[in-house]
């Protein structure tokens, strides 16, 4: 048995299209947080 259920990562997201602000230097989703946003990928961070 799998640990994880296999998800394609086109599925997350409501028709393929995000709302979410893209990363200026990689072009990855940033994550929201109260003060920021943040790119995982590279460190990129954009304070609001």
């Amino acid at each position: 048995m799998a640990k994880h259920q296999k998800v394609q990562i086109w599925e997350k997201y409501d028709g393929g299209e995000s709302a979410g602000e893209k990363c200026p230097r990689c072009g990855s989703f940033l994550a929201e947080h109260e003060d920021r946003k943040s790119c995982g990928k590279c460190g990129y961070t954009k304070h609001s």
